[in-house]
């Protein structure tokens, strides 16, 4: 396992990407339809800091590893080509 951070991945649907910044701090920009959003989690709590794990590790059929290149490509492209909802 990597303690490199950051660390890139995205779930193998392509609807959310993550930048890994710690074993308790992650970003995630999520599209749904036309939309998109951007946030930050911090884990205060054992699931969330598993889920992170999980994560970080990229084991299991839902995790994708990715460039760094790979997040920002589709972070711009969501800028420029999705919305905010309100």
């Amino acid at each position: 396992m990597s303690s490199s951070f950051p660390l890139y991945r995205k779930y193998i649907n392509n609807k959310s990407y993550f930048k890994v910044l710690s074993p308790s701090v992650f970003e995630e920009v999520q599209v749904t339809g036309r939309f998109y959003t951007e946030h930050r989690f911090e884990a205060k709590i054992l699931p969330d800091r598993n889920f992170i794990a999980d994560m970080i590790a990229a084991e299991g059929p839902s995790w994708e590893e990715i460039s760094e290149e790979e997040f920002s490509d589709f972070l711009s492209e969501c800028r420029s080509k999705r919305k905010k909802p309100v």
